[in-house]
């Protein structure tokens, strides 16, 4: 199993919406690096962090986990919706997803400085300058540890 930190910006999409709907694809994700990890990388029971971004603080709220193969992301199909891409046909798409569901919410948020400030996390890639991926892998030991930091 692999471990992932998945970013999402609360007033769009958070981690209560993901325990709400209780499964969601990961739709609209338009970088190739992140797309790959989604398509080429994420098994089904990969565990990820879920991360609130550009909220004030910023940092991880709970867990969510793999739920099913890769697939093609319908919304580069639609050419009324934000995400379409013209480039993009059924017989070649262009972007996949993954879809989440719910684990649970940790206890408490683990923020990014609280990530930063912990030296066996300063390592994630989150905490590095100018990283703006919204899926990034985690290492199972900095995966552990957050969550035990979170009181998980």
């Amino acid at each position: 199993m692999r471990h992932w930190l998945i970013k999402s910006e609360p007033d769009v999409f958070s981690i209560d919406d993901l325990e709400r709907v209780g499964r969601e694809p990961w739709t609209g994700v338009r970088n190739y690096q992140a797309r790959n990890f989604m398509w080429r990388e994420m098994k089904p029971g990969d565990q990820a962090l879920f991360y609130h971004s550009n909220a004030k603080p910023p940092g991880i709220v709970g867990v969510a986990q793999v739920a099913g193969a890769a697939y093609p992301d319908p919304t580069q199909f639609d050419a009324a919706g934000e995400y379409f891409d013209p480039a993009a046909t059924p017989a070649k798409p262009r972007w996949w997803l993954v879809d989440f569901e719910f684990v649970g919410k940790l206890p408490a948020m683990l923020t990014l400085d609280a990530l930063k400030a912990d030296p066996q996390l300063a390592e994630m890639t989150v905490c590095q300058r100018g990283t703006r991926l919204s899926i990034t892998p985690v290492a199972s030991a900095h995966f552990k540890r957050a969550c035990r930091l979170a009181g998980w």
